[in-house]
Protein backbone atom coordinates (compact mmCIF):
# COMPACT_ATOMS: atom_id res chain seq x y z
CA UNK A 1 0.00 0.00 0.00
CA UNK A 2 1.33 3.40 -1.00
CA UNK A 3 0.93 6.43 1.20
CA UNK A 4 0.24 9.80 -0.41
CA UNK A 5 1.99 13.03 0.48
CA UNK A 6 0.76 16.45 -0.52
CA UNK A 7 2.59 19.70 -1.09
CA UNK A 8 0.02 22.45 -0.83
CA UNK A 9 -0.46 26.20 -0.82
CA UNK A 10 -2.89 28.19 1.26
CA UNK A 11 -3.67 31.89 0.93
CA UNK A 12 -5.70 34.50 2.76
CA UNK A 13 -8.93 36.13 1.49
CA UNK A 14 -6.94 39.00 -0.07
CA UNK A 15 -4.43 36.63 -1.75
CA UNK A 16 -1.56 38.66 -0.29
CA UNK A 17 0.13 35.82 1.60
CA UNK A 18 1.04 32.27 0.63
CA UNK A 19 1.73 29.38 2.97
CA UNK A 20 3.42 26.24 1.62
CA UNK A 21 3.28 22.98 3.54
CA UNK A 22 3.50 19.18 3.34
CA UNK A 23 1.06 16.66 4.78
CA UNK A 24 -0.02 13.06 4.42
CA UNK A 25 -3.68 13.97 5.01
CA UNK A 26 -4.64 17.03 2.98
CA UNK A 27 -8.27 17.23 4.08
CA UNK A 28 -7.38 17.02 7.78
CA UNK A 29 -4.57 19.56 7.45
CA UNK A 30 -6.69 22.08 5.52
CA UNK A 31 -9.42 21.71 8.12
CA UNK A 32 -6.86 22.46 10.84
CA UNK A 33 -5.88 25.63 8.98
CA UNK A 34 -9.52 26.66 8.58
CA UNK A 35 -10.39 26.28 12.25
CA UNK A 36 -7.03 27.75 13.32
CA UNK A 37 -6.23 24.67 15.36
CA UNK A 38 -2.52 25.52 15.54
CA UNK A 39 -0.95 28.83 16.46
CA UNK A 40 1.46 30.21 13.93
CA UNK A 41 1.81 31.72 10.49
CA UNK A 42 -1.46 30.57 8.95
CA UNK A 43 -3.48 31.69 11.95
CA UNK A 44 -1.75 35.07 12.12
CA UNK A 45 -2.17 35.74 8.40
CA UNK A 46 -5.55 34.00 8.05
CA UNK A 47 -4.35 31.54 5.39
CA UNK A 48 -7.45 29.38 5.11
CA UNK A 49 -7.99 29.03 1.35
CA UNK A 50 -6.49 26.01 -0.43
CA UNK A 51 -5.39 27.20 -3.87
CA UNK A 52 -2.88 24.55 -4.96
CA UNK A 53 -1.67 21.05 -4.22
CA UNK A 54 0.44 18.27 -5.69
CA UNK A 55 0.55 14.62 -4.66
CA UNK A 56 3.37 12.08 -4.58
CA UNK A 57 3.94 8.73 -2.89
CA UNK A 58 7.45 9.65 -1.75
CA UNK A 59 7.89 11.83 1.35
CA UNK A 60 11.40 12.84 0.25
CA UNK A 61 10.07 14.11 -3.08
CA UNK A 62 7.35 16.06 -1.25
CA UNK A 63 9.83 17.66 1.15
CA UNK A 64 12.21 18.59 -1.66
CA UNK A 65 9.35 20.09 -3.67
CA UNK A 66 8.25 22.12 -0.65
CA UNK A 67 11.78 23.52 -0.28
CA UNK A 68 11.92 24.28 -4.00
CA UNK A 69 8.60 26.13 -4.01
CA UNK A 70 9.51 28.15 -0.92
CA UNK A 71 12.58 29.47 -2.78
CA UNK A 72 10.57 30.60 -5.79
CA UNK A 73 9.65 34.23 -6.36
CA UNK A 74 6.09 35.26 -5.60
CA UNK A 75 5.35 35.77 -9.30
CA UNK A 76 6.53 32.25 -10.13
CA UNK A 77 4.32 30.82 -7.36
CA UNK A 78 1.38 32.91 -8.62
CA UNK A 79 1.86 31.54 -12.13
CA UNK A 80 1.95 27.95 -10.84
CA UNK A 81 -1.30 28.53 -8.98
CA UNK A 82 -2.94 30.22 -11.98
CA UNK A 83 -2.02 27.29 -14.23
CA UNK A 84 -3.58 24.86 -11.72
CA UNK A 85 -6.46 26.97 -10.41
CA UNK A 86 -7.13 29.89 -12.75
CA UNK A 87 -9.53 31.75 -10.47
CA UNK A 88 -7.75 30.96 -7.20
CA UNK A 89 -10.89 29.25 -5.90
CA UNK A 90 -10.83 27.44 -2.58
CA UNK A 91 -10.26 23.85 -3.69
CA UNK A 92 -11.57 22.52 -0.39
CA UNK A 93 -15.06 24.07 -0.52
CA UNK A 94 -16.81 20.77 -1.17
CA UNK A 95 -15.01 19.07 1.72
CA UNK A 96 -16.31 21.18 4.59
CA UNK A 97 -19.40 23.07 5.65
CA UNK A 98 -17.96 25.68 8.00
CA UNK A 99 -20.76 28.22 7.74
Amino acid sequence: MHKSYYVYMMTNPFKTVLYIGVTSDLKRRVYQHKIKEHKGFTEEYNCNILVYYEVTNDIHVALEREKQLKKWSRSKKDNLIKDFNTEWKDLSTEWFDLT
